[in-house]
């Protein structure tokens, strides 16, 4: 989700899993029998480091699973966010899709006519757990075809000592900082920079998840990706509007730090904001187990919006898939068996994530340790959460235009309505294709 780290996998080596022994990455010792079946599963690296890294994960639900079905074997490869769904595209393009992905995107392939159904793969039960707005994003002409794997809602997050140092709170207020507009983010950024603060407001626009970052911004400038016909409308006014406050109060003043947007990845803002560099930027739930295992006293709220309106929270759910290989009975108890509460939950549980089913969800609401009572903030706003347009077959390349071109809009000079026309046109193109 774009949650995400480029991890160990990021210099292109895909971390192998199999049930049977490896020689090598998918070099298997002896050969399978007649009748057994091999689920080939391409899925994402949510660690930051090889001590947390979703392989152990996929390894032990794949012991799991193969115990409790004799016959079918699973073999899994994890890759980085930062090259998961191409690696997943060129398999597609070369004719040998993996049985299952868990990837970014799945409405191209489900357009295409490349992937089951989840009335096709699933049992009624499985089925019936998918929060509704989460189900809903994973149909193509209200057909599911996306499963959500996991989901994530998005917060301001604020360093309390640096902005306590700095004056933008009170010592002696108790209940935080809450800002009501963007002209509250502009002076405490001012005051941050007064302070020394390297970097007051980071606004993390490069490639890793340059998409995440616009869409907070836009939807709280009471614009968005899509109207309210769900049409295309990237190049909106107000969506123009958002990107000159960035360009010209936030980056113009020198309150971003540095390092251009564009070019700052949001992983390496995280980092930063756990060394105590960062005052201030949007954050999905995985922050809050980096921050606190640096010792960073932080607060969160809700992104507010430009004129101090009530804010729209934005969700950001990751997918699984699975492909017509002729393996749907098999795939289809494996998807079962990752959608059992436990599992759910012991992902999630890892990774500071959000559940996607109603069971987990439930779980959640529940659970009382750890850093459960903070999560609770992000899963309060996640059934009435906006998601990316990702039922639209065109989503994953409109994505990746923004993910290239976005960054260059809020440098001096940029020129918002001018890319945000180009990307509005190539857009509005291919989802009429």
């Amino acid at each position: 989700m774009k949650g995400r780290y480029p991890s160990l996998a990021a210099s292109g080596a895909a971390l192998c899993l199999t049930a049977v022994t490896l020689t090598g990455c998918g070099a298997v010792e002896g050969l399978a029998k007649d009748n057994e079946v091999t689920l080939r599963v391409v899925a994402a690296d949510y660690g930051d480091n090889p001590q947390n890294s979703s392989t152990a994960y996929w390894k032990g639900l794949a012991d799991g699973f193969e115990k409790a079905n004799p016959g079918v074997n699973v073999e899994v490869s994890v890759y980085s966010w930062s090259e998961v769904d191409a690696k997943v595209a060129a398999m597609v393009k070369a004719g040998n899709a993996p049985d299952i992905a868990q990837i970014g995107a799945y409405a191209d392939y489900a357009a295409a006519g490349k992937l089951y159904s989840a009335e096709e793969l699933l049992s009624v039960r499985t089925e019936a757990d998918f929060l509704e707005p989460l189900a809903d994003a994973g149909k193509v002409k209200r057909v599911q075809y996306g499963l959500p794997f996991v989901a994530s809602t998005r917060l301001l997050f604020y360093n309390e000592k640096l902005l306590t140092d700095a004056g933008v709170i009170g010592k002696d207020a108790k209940a935080g900082w809450q800002p009501k507009s963007w002209a509250d983010l502009e002076a405490a950024a001012k005051k941050l920079k007064g302070a020394g603060v390297p970097t007051p407001f980071a606004v993390p626009l490069g490639r890793e998840e340059a998409q995440a970052e616009t869409m907070m911004w836009t939807l709280a400038g009471g614009g968005g990706y899509t109207d309210n016909e769900e049409g295309y409308a990237i190049d909106s006014e107000k969506n123009v509007k958002t990107l000159e406050f960035l360009r010209d109060k936030m980056v113009g003043q020198g309150l971003t730090g540095s390092v251009e947007p564009a070019k700052l990845d949001r992983q390496a803002a995280f980092e930063a904001f756990t060394r105590g560099e960062v005052g201030m930027l949007n954050g999905h739930p995985t922050l809050l187990k980096q921050a606190a295992a640096k010792g960073v006293k932080f607060g969160m709220v809700a992104l507010p919006t430009a004129d101090g309106s009530a804010p729209s929270a934005m969700g950001v759910a990751d997918w699984v898939m699975a492909f017509k290989n002729g393996h749907r009975d098999e795939s289809g108890k494996f998807l079962d068996y990752l959608y059992e509460p436990q599992n759910v939950t012991a992902f999630t549980g890892t990774y500071d994530l959000l559940p996607a089913t109603t069971s987990g969800y439930r779980a959640m609401e529940a659970d009382t340790g750890g850093s459960a009572a903070q999560l609770k903030t992000f899963l309060t706003a996640l059934p009435n959460a906006k998601l990316y347009p990702v039922g639209k077959k065109s989503w994953a390349g409109v994505s990746e235009d923004i993910k290239q071109k976005i960054g260059t809009t809020v440098q001096p000079g940029g020129q918002p309505a001018k890319v945000l026309g180009e990307i509005a046109t190539e857009a509005r193109a291919a989802d009429a294709k």
